[in-house]
């Protein structure tokens, strides 16, 4: 294992959660943070001027009071996710933001670059990078990102489609550094699969959505609660770029989830604060294939502590 010092003390289950689009914010980051796991968000959730800064000074703030009362068992640090895609024109602003305020761990995606990769290990940050294949994976630890998020297929958001074991199994023949697994991870069970698999961490995210604390309305967190694995469908037609999706919440915008057209990549767009065409398209939901584990919402609090008991308990079950 590779675990970052960074993390060393800080987790109670060896657990990151996602940023996910629009359903991140301040308030589950810091839950989740003190719950024992990295809570994380990506900078464009925050739409308006100025709000970025003052999440991470919420977050930062949060954190701090927290650590300050609870010495013996500090909080998890948080991450920002950076999409290092060239229509993001917020890149380079929000990026100096996270310099400013020593943001712990940046997430980056779409795209790698060295500089970006330079800018958070100058105060001694990390940077961990999403990809789908070996190939991507060996680009991002080129240009210097300190550890890889191989994203398999299952996984929420833009999935890639690889199986978890080939994309796992291809990776550690040639990279010893932390090394997280997206994809399906619900449970403390799947958890200790990925560690038995070679990864160090769990990366979770749909699970997150039923939660309390998200940023998601209720008929999103109901209908995680409700669906399985069969009810996913992996398209390209709302972002240009293959994810998983709700299949009920195509069905209620008025598409057929079985003959989706197929997208132009070049439609993706990040430009000024968020994928555009996304808007089109809000009332349909992205979530990973690990729903089916998900029976209740539940505050992040009592999601993590069920991670806890879970993996502790599939560990017991392998020892014996």
């Amino acid at each position: 294992m590779s675990l970052p010092d960074i993390l060393k003390g800080r987790l109670s289950v060896p657990a990151v959660a996602s940023p996910m689009f629009i359903v991140s914010n301040p308030t589950m980051v810091i839950e989740q943070c003190k719950a024992g796991v990295v809570g994380s968000f990506p900078s464009l959730n925050a739409r308006g001027k100025g709000e970025f800064e003052q999440w991470l000074i919420q977050i930062t703030e949060a954190l701090d009071a927290y650590n300050a009362e609870n010495p013996d068992k500090p909080a998890a640090p948080f991450a920002v996710n950076q999409i290092v895609h060239k229509s993001n024109d917020r890149l380079e602003e929000d990026l100096a933001l996270c310099v400013k305020y020593k943001v712990p761990i940046v997430i980056t995606s779409l795209g790698a670059r060295e500089d970006v990769n330079q800018a958070i290990q100058s105060y001694g940050g990390i940077t961990l990078h999403d990809i789908v294949n070996n190939s991507f994976a060996k680009k991002a630890v080129k240009k210097g990102a300190n550890g890889l998020i191989a994203v398999a297929t299952g996984a929420g958001g833009h999935a890639g489609n690889l199986s978890p074991i080939a994309l796992i199994q291809e990776i550690r023949e040639w990279f010893d550094g932390p090394l997280l697994l997206s994809g399906c991870i619900a449970t403390g069970d799947a958890i200790l699969a990925a560690q038995a698999m070679g990864a160090d961490l769990g990366y979770i995210g749909s699970a997150f959505i039923a939660t309390k604390e998200a940023n998601a309305v209720d008929g999103y967190k109901n209908m995680i609660v409700d669906s399985g694995a069969e009810d996913i469908v992996y398209s390209n037609l709302f972002t240009g770029v293959h994810g998983n999706y709700l299949k009920p919440s195509i069905t209620a915008a008025g598409l057929d989830p079985d003959n989706l057209a197929e997208s132009d990549p070049s439609k993706m767009n990040f430009g000024s604060g968020g994928n555009q065409s996304s808007k089109a398209w809000k009332d349909i939901w992205g979530c990973g294939q690990g729903i089916g584990a998900v029976h209740k919402v539940q505050t992040v609090a009592e999601f993590v502590e069920q991670l806890k008991e879970q993996y502790a308990a599939a560990k017991a079950r392998i020892n014996r």
